[in-house]
């Protein structure tokens, strides 16, 4: 704002401007971008975060939790060592399995998946325990016993 003012040392008027601070200064500017920058590098972070959990969920690997699930839900369960494959499912991957008697319907099942072509690991095996009651593996060596009625 410029104002009229008389100089005494002489008698011409001159003008004199009225600093007001109406501007952000460096400091105050450096500060909101080093804040803006923390928000975007932090919200950038949780989002490769989150794709990256989302392509680990997306595996096409399959492990013998599939058969397993499978082997409880069917309730077939015979004494031997079988193999197959997951058809369309999985179509790259193949089985065996392996159902054991040990004793009053309890029965070892040990799994084994495979990759049909060695790339890595592609291998995954478990070991399960089921109990069928009567319905269990009948061991070729014990006969079969009817229920007791009372």
């Amino acid at each position: 704002m410029k104002t009229p003012c008389h100089d005494a040392t002489s008698s011409r008027l001159t003008t004199r401007v009225a600093v007001d601070s109406v501007a952000f200064t460096l400091i105050e500017v450096m500060l909101a971008m080093a804040m803006f920058f923390a928000a975007v590098f932090a919200v950038l972070a949780l989002v490769s975060t989150s794709l990256r959990n989302a392509r680990a969920l997306q595996s096409d690997r399959v492990d013998a939790s599939a058969l397993a699930a499978f082997l409880t839900v069917s309730n077939r369960l015979e004494e031997g060592l079988f193999s197959g494959d997951f058809g369309d499912l999985f179509p790259d991957y193949q089985f065996d399995y392996e159902v054991i008697p040990i004793t009053n319907g309890l029965t070892r099942v040990d799994m084994l998946v495979r990759a049909r072509q060695p790339r890595g690991s592609g291998v995954s095996t478990l070991s399960l325990l089921l109990y069928h009651g009567q319905s269990g593996v009948q061991s070729p060596m014990s006969s079969p016993t009817l229920p007791v009625r009372r």
